[in-house]
């Protein structure tokens, strides 16, 4: 259990499962009656198609980059929408500029190269069990960098201040410690929320009695990332903490005071921050720098997703899938409930901007 952001490819995936599932409520493949003919348009967009060939080797990829999102890609509620951003991405790739293809091409080598390594000896024979070649995986990535690079390129440095002022508080730097009573104990049986409570602020009584925090941790805590540590998160950026309220109490809590307990999707946490260093924009490092205009760039795909595409998209004309009823029911159900990932899950809806880390 942890209380870090995941790491993400280019963060698109992680960002782009909101974007995602904005439609997926409303995602239906009834319009269509058949698409055997592989060369039939699935998706006819402002100045393209995409045919059913294309569209499947698309998801050959996606499943290949992503592994563990695979099953989406098989339920009839997401295909819709994994179709809609495929448009998008053909779409804005087409017109992106010379340099942010230049730049794609070039992190795109490198990506693949990784695979290469990872995957060893073993690299060839898993794309040919896959059906796909390294020359499709590589027009596919290019393809989703193109946009990214393009959308990066446009973000000003006057943007990734305004940014940097509106978000101040995630690059504060703190050393803190807490301890996690979790919904679930260190047994794996599930715990109410009233019995959560009811521990922590015990925990609670007993830090503000003097208790040992590092002992208190390894005694009650459920984050199993820290436990061994004391609980302790030393010289973290805040904004690396996907939990807001953790990551607001973290910002404001006086120092070395036991916090009351609190409430995230985890559980209840008790913090004390030992230190904390708010920092100016002159005194981010490159990275950083560059990881806001990633998020602002990462926003711009999200919204052109959100308020644009559907004025794009000219007809879809997805066949019916093959999936059992009860799969496409339990579809519909588990895309009501899709979440942009935390810490505690990472059900992402599909994203065509996966690959393997």
């Amino acid at each position: 259990m942890s209380l870090n952001k995941p790491k993400t490819w280019k963060v698109l995936l992680v960002s782009l499962a909101a974007a995602l599932s904005f439609s997926i409520l409303s995602a239906c493949s009834g319009k269509a009656e058949n698409a055997e003919d592989t060369g039939t348009a699935v998706a006819t967009y402002e100045g393209g198609t995409i045919t059913a060939k294309e569209f499947e080797l698309d998801q050959k990829i996606m499943k290949f980059l992503n592994p563990q999102q695979a099953q989406y890609l098989e339920i009839e509620a997401f295909r819709e929408p994994v179709l809609k951003q495929e448009v998008a991405f053909e779409y804005l790739s087409g017109k992106a500029s010379p340099e942010a293809k230049k730049e794609a091409e070039k992190e795109v080598d490198i990506e693949i190269e990784k695979m290469k390594k990872e995957l060893g000896e073993g690299y060839e024979s898993i794309l040919k069990e896959q059906g796909i070649t390294e020359a499709e995986i590589r027009a596919y990535m290019v393809r989703i960098l193109t946009v990214y690079q393009d959308m990066m390129l446009k973000v000003t440095d006057e943007q990734v201040k305004t940014e940097f002022e509106a978000t101040k508080g995630d690059f504060t730097v703190a050393t803190l410690r807490h301890v996690l009573i979790g919904l679930t104990d260190a047994s794996n049986k599930e715990r109410s929320k009233e019995d959560a409570l009811k521990l922590a602020n015990e925990v609670k009584t007993k830090l503000e009695g003097g208790a040992d925090f590092a002992a208190t941790v390894k005694e009650y805590s459920d984050d199993t990332v820290s436990k061994e540590t004391g609980g302790e998160y030393k010289d973290k950026n805040l904004g690396t903490f996907v939990e807001e309220e953790f990551k607001k109490t973290a910002q404001t809590l006086p120092l070395n005071k036991i916090s009351d307990p609190v409430e995230t999707s985890l559980g209840y946490h008790i913090l004390k921050v030992e230190s904390r260093t708010e920092r100016t924009f002159d005194q981010l490092k490159a990275e950083e720098k560059e990881a806001i205009k990633s998020s602002l760039a990462t926003k711009s795909l999200e919204s052109f997703m959100e308020k644009e595409l559907e004025g794009i998209v000219k007809s879809i004309n997805l066949p019916k899938s093959s999936a059992a009823p009860e799969e496409q029911g339990g579809a519909n159900n588990g895309a009501a409930a899709t979440p942009a990932p935390t810490a505690a899950a990472t059900q992402e809806a599909p994203a065509a901007t996966a690959a393997a880390e």
